[in-house]
């Protein structure tokens, strides 16, 4: 429909006889006339009512509000990104207020990220934090990154913390590891006030998740000949001490930060019949001695460790292959001493200290595994290699194999 014609300004005589300057349109399809009693205050009218014609003809009207022109915009500039939207403007403004507080300082995440890593790799070189804890926190950190790329801390929210918990359909288990480590670099950016509020309080916390692993998974003593064997006749020997020292005697097997990785030569005590596990090697932070049995004591002496050290060159590759050899995880040789420990000697305190467990642990998930019978046959593993046996004497108090 075509639109009305624009404004005029015409001479117009009053019935008194004065003279006037009539401004005459249509604005809204209503008939305006307006007289004014000079041409200058009819020109400024028909300025008024042509934006008037206009500001209706592009949908825009006039309204009386205490918002600047600025806020003006902000506002419809929000209303036009809600557009095909069930929830009001208020409904969204509502929520950010609820889950957003201003912090003091606005970070990136990348940069809180780097600064945060830069403290815990201090830890780790300090000793305070393991290998393992440190990357994982790298890992976690880093696929924050790549999630919320270009977010500030002070951004992240408990719904979407929630879901980067879950992502790969993650168990129970692996969300509160996830949770966990996110939990302390929060708490870090709440000192530094990269934050208002740590929001991974009103992230979800599945309880009791650590409690329920059973038995552990061991070796049966067949099995555990079949590795010896292969050990002795792959790679010249080199890895019979390392895998010797995990199965016999539960030495801790992780290459980086385990005990496996700290123990020397000289705390292997052929002359008194023990293994000194000193508190900066163990993971607990505790000494222990772990009384070498008499088919250890065998291999130790067909593989001396000044001619066959713990990790000999190359060792991470040879490593690699063993375990993929055997398809063995992670403890799994550590986990079998234990259960054949208990299993031959009956005591659960024993087991404990030689192990570095605490006695519940022991308790829960290895007594009972192995029978006696068994037990023996797996202390009775001997090495094909033979060498001068001599008699080792046995530390006070360890239960040890009679049988040479």
């Amino acid at each position: 429909m075509k639109s009305p014609a624009s404004f005029v300004i015409s001479e117009f005589t009053n019935p008194s006889g004065e003279v006037v300057f009539r401004v005459a349109g249509h604005l809204d399809g209503q008939r305006v006339r307006k007289n004014f009693s000079t041409r200058v205050e009819a020109h400024a009218e028909r300025q008024a009512l042509e934006i008037s014609k206009l500001q209706a003809e592009a949908g825009v009207r006039p309204a009386a509000t205490r918002l600047s022109d600025g806020q003006l915009r902000e506002a419809e500039a929000g209303f036009h990104r809600l557009e095909g939207r069930a929830r009001s403007l208020t409904f969204y403004l509502d929520f950010a207020l609820a889950n957003y507080r201003d912090p003091v300082r606005d970070v990136s995440l990348a940069e809180a990220s780097k600064e945060y890593l830069a403290l815990r790799e201090a830890d780790h070189k300090q000793g305070n934090l393991s290998h393992r804890q440190f990357t994982s926190f790298r890992c976690e950190l880093r696929a924050m990154n790549v999630v919320f790329r270009g977010k500030t801390v002070a951004e992240l929210t408990a719904t979407a913390l929630a879901d980067f918990f879950k992502r790969g359909n993650a168990s129970k288990k692996t969300y509160n590891n996830r949770r966990g480590l996110i939990s302390a670099f929060l708490k870090y950016g709440l000192l530094k006030d990269w934050v208002a509020e740590n929001v991974i309080t009103k992230v979800p916390y599945f309880r009791g998740v650590g409690h329920r692993r059973g038995s552990a998974l061991t070796l049966t003593a067949k099995q555990c000949a079949e590795i010896m064997v292969w050990a002795e006749e792959n790679h010249n020997g080199a890895l019979v001490p390392f895998i010797a020292l995990c199965l016999f005697a539960g030495i801790r097997p992780d290459l980086y930060e385990g005990e496996i990785s700290k123990l020397e030569a000289k705390d292997i005590r052929l002359d008194t019949g023990v293994i000194l596990v000193e508190p900066h090697v163990s993971k607990v932070r505790m000494k222990r001695s772990v009384a070498i049995q008499p088919n250890l004591a065998a291999w130790f002496r067909a593989y001396p460790l000044d001619e066959f050290p713990i990790m000999p060159c190359g060792f991470r590759r040879l490593r690699l292959k063993f375990r993929k050899q055997f398809g063995l995880s992670h403890d799994i040789l550590r986990h079998t001493f234990i259960s054949m420990f208990v299993g031959k000697f009956r005591s659960m305190g024993e087991a404990a200290l030689q192990a570095g467990n605490s006695e519940s642990i022991i308790r829960k998930h290895y007594l009972d595994l192995k029978s006696t019978a068994e037990a023996e046959q797996f202390f009775g593993i001997l090495p094909k290699r033979r060498a001068v046996l001599k008699p080792i004497p046995v530390e006070a108090g360890r239960p040890v194999d009679a049988a040479a």
